[in-house]
C-alpha cells in the first residue's frame, strides 16, 4: 500500500506538520480503518501547542487525534463481530484488561490506560489501526459527521447522565461543544429547566437552540448574582438540582456550588487549569455530592447514545447542528485556528479532500 498522509509530531515540541507516514499494519486482534472524518479535541490544541500537560502525557512521536468516524478495510484474524465495510466510531481509550477495575467490568476507570492519539498513532490520518474490541459499527444510517462525535457525544451522555434528570433543574457550566450536547441530552431525558453558561454570546445562542431555558453571560466575573437572578427568570423557589461542570474555569464549580440545591448533585468533566477555591464547608452542609466524569462508560454509554440518537430525530439534529465549520485535510492549519478561537460548535476533518 503507498504511503498516507498524516499530521505528525516528529518530535517532543510544539507544532504539526502533513507530511507522508506509513500505512499501519493491524495485528491479529486489530482493524485497519479509513478514515473519513475527525474532529478537533482540546487535546489536540494542547498537543499542537505542547503546554505543560502534553509534555507530560503524550509520547512522540505521534500522529495525535481520537474522534473520527471511517471504514473498516481489513480485519485481523482474532476479530469478531467487525468485517470490512462497516462504518465505525471507535472508542479512544485502550484499556489492560486485567487491573481490577477492568476485570470488575468498570473498563472506563483502568489504571493503565493508553489514549488513543496520545500514546499511540491516532485519527489524523487517512488511516488508523484500532483494537477490534474498541471498534463501535454503525448499524444504522449515520452522518459521517455526527458519526465522528461519538467521543466527545460520550463525554456529554456520560456526564449528563451520571445522575437521574428527569423533572430536575440542571446548571451547565461551560458552553463548548461537550457541553452544548450535554444540554440538548439533559433536555432529551426530561429535565425541568436547563441554564448554561458561558462568556461566549455565539455559544450562548448555541446553548438555547441545544434546547436550554437560559444561556447566562457570566464574562462579567460575578457568575452567582447572574445565576441568581436567571432562577427568578424560571421561578425558582430553590436552587439546582443537578450540575455539569464542563469547563474547568476557576470560577464555574465555585458559582455552581453556590447556587445548588441542598442534596444538589454535581458531575464534573471539566479538566482545572489551575487550584479552584471551593467552599468545602458549604458541600458538607448541604450535602452536595461531586462526581469526577472522565471519557464514557464501555459500552453502555455508546449503547445509550446510539439509542437516543436512533430514536429522536430532534436531537439527532441538534448534535448534528453542533458541528459550526467542516475543512478538507489539506487546510487543517485553518480548522485548527476555528477550533483554538473558542467561539463556536465543533470543528470537522474530511480526510478524503486532502
Amino acid at each position: 500500500m503507498t504511503p498516507m498522509r498524516a499530521l505528525y509530531k516528529p518530535d517532543a515540541a510544539p507544532g504539526l506538520t502533513m507530511t507522508e507516514r506509513p500505512v499501519p499494519v493491524p495485528t491479529e486482534d486489530e482493524v485497519l480503518i479509513r478514515v473519513l472524518r475527525t474532529g478537533i479535541c482540546g487535546t489536540d490544541l494542547h498537543i499542537r501547542r505542547w503546554d505543560d500537560w502534553a509534555a507530560s502525557a503524550v509520547t512522540a512521536p505521534l500522529v495525535p487525534g481520537h474522534e473520527f468516524f471511517g471504514e473498516v478495510v481489513e480485519v485481523g484474524s482474532a476479530v469478531r463481530d467487525v468485517a470490512v465495510g462497516d462504518r465505525v466510531s471507535g472508542e479512544g481509550h485502550i484499556v489492560c484488561g486485567t487491573c481490577r477495575n477492568c476485570r470488575a467490568g468498570r473498563r472506563q476507570m483502568c489504571i493503565r490506560t493508553k489514549g488513543l492519539g496520545v500514546q499511540r498513532d491516532g485519527a489524523f490520518a487517512e488511516y488508523l489501526t484500532l483494537p477490534g474490541a474498541n471498534v463501535w459499527v454503525h448499524h444504522t444510517d449515520i452522518d459521517p459527521d455526527v458519526g465522528a462525535l461519538f467521543d466527545p457525544l460520550g463525554n456529554a451522555v456520560h456526564t449528563a447522565l451520571a445522575f437521574p434528570v428527569v423533572g430536575e433543574d440542571v446548571l451547565v457550566t461551560g458552553c463548548g461543544p461537550i457541553g452544548l450536547m450535554a444540554i440538548a441530552v439533559a433536555r432529551h431525558a426530561g429535565a425541568r429547566f436547563v441554564v448554561g453558561t458561558d462568556v461566549s454570546t455565539n455559544r450562548l445562542a448555541m446553548a438555547t437552540a441545544m434546547g436550554a431555558d437560559l444561556g447566562v453571560d457570566v464574562s462579567g466575573g460575578d457568575g452567582v448574582t447572574a445565576l441568581r437572578r436567571a432562577q427568578e427568570r424560571l421561578g425558582m423557589r430553590e436552587g439546582f438540582d443537578v450540575g455539569f461542570e464542563m469547563s474547568g474555569a476557576p470560577t464555574a464549580l465555585p458559582s455552581m456550588v453556590d447556587t445548588m440545591n441542598h442534596g444538589g448533585r454535581i458531575a464534573m468533566l471539566g479538566l482545572p487549569t489551575g487550584e479552584i477555591g471551593v467552599d468545602w464547608g458549604k458541600v458538607v452542609t448541604h450535602m452536595l455530592t461531586v462526581k469526577g466524569i472522565y471519557g464514557r462508560e464501555m459500552f453502555e454509554t455508546w449503547q445509550t447514545m446510539s439509542s437516543m440518537l436512533q430514536t429522536s430525530e430532534v436531537l439527532r439534529d441538534r448534535i448534528g447542528s453542533i458541528v459550526s465549520a467542516r475543512f478538507a485535510a489539506r487546510d487543517w492549519e485553518q480548522a485548527f485556528a476555528a477550533a483554538a478561537s473558542a467561539d463556536g460548535g465543533k470543528v470537522v476533518i474530511d480526510w478524503t479532500e486532502i
